[in-house]
């Protein structure tokens, strides 16, 4: 919640400060430090993702990403104001599928001991090298057509990178060097969302950067991590709430945005 409350700050604030490029990283972050609504928003974003840390270290990374994936769900609910049916119909299904999706993994939990392992450095290396990669890509790409939905998915790709760089830092050891690429993970990504912001309709770039950044971290928890699916219906209830949550989060955008848009 900590850190989709933040986002919808940071787009407010961003909006009202000079173009930005993906291009030039280092002239878009001078803009942003200058900011003090976008570093209050920031400072926010950086307290919910140290709790998001924490959960890793006691759970699998599919398995906290979902949670933490339902978080804009439940924060568009609070926005209802105790009055949930006067939002828009779109936001009440993204919200129905979330909290649903919730529910349907708790289920799935029943009974069981999930597990992750450590990856071997090469299979780990290639996963955050092809999230580098396709982020370098489409920033590289001249923005002809959908400037937000390109950028937007560039920064999902980087912060797909930084949420696996996170569960593999938690192992400690020697995996603790891979905290350099997390740091530039997550800058970058930043920057490319603010970018895109700045770039047509905001609400697409948000919705894709959100679906890219959720169903890829959890492809990487079970592919990568192999993580321990549950054995029976409830194998086919947590990949339902895979689906579901992802699926709720990506609906769901802040209203705000939408009307900039």
């Amino acid at each position: 919640m900590a850190v989709n409350w933040a986002y919808t700050r940071e787009h407010d604030a961003v909006v009202g400060l000079r173009p930005m490029s993906p291009r030039r990283p280092l002239r878009a972050a001078a803009a942003l430090v200058q900011s003090r609504a976008w570093l209050t928003a920031f400072g926010t974003e950086t307290a919910g993702w140290l709790v998001y840390l924490a959960a890793l270290r006691l759970a699998p990374l599919a398995l906290v990403q979902a949670v933490s994936a339902s978080g804009i769900a439940v924060l568009a609910l609070a926005g209802g104001r105790g009055h949930p049916l006067r939002l828009p119909r779109r936001e009440l299904l993204a919200i129905v599928l979330a909290i649903g999706g919730l529910v349907v993994l708790g289920l799935s939990l029943a009974g069981a001991h999930p597990t992750d392992h450590v990856p071997h450095w090469s299979e780990a290396a290639l996963w955050l090298g092809g999230c580098a990669g396709a982020g370098v890509l489409l920033s590289a790409v001249r923005f002809d057509v959908s400037h937000a939905a390109t950028l937007g998915l560039a920064a999902g790709a980087l912060f797909s990178g930084g949420d696996i760089s996170a569960k593999l830092v938690v192992h400690g050891g020697a995996w603790l060097l891979v905290a350099v690429p997390l740091v530039a993970f997550y800058a970058l990504g930043s920057i490319q969302l603010q970018a895109a912001f700045q770039r047509g309709d905001a609400v697409t770039a948000a919705g894709i950067a959100t679906l890219t950044t959720n169903a890829v971290p959890i492809a990487a928890g079970i592919v990568l991590l192999h993580e321990t699916l549950p054995g029976g219906a409830n194998r086919i209830l947590q990949v339902a709430a895979f689906v579901l949550i992802v699926g709720g989060a990506t609906l769901l955008t802040d209203p705000r945005a939408r009307a900039a848009t």
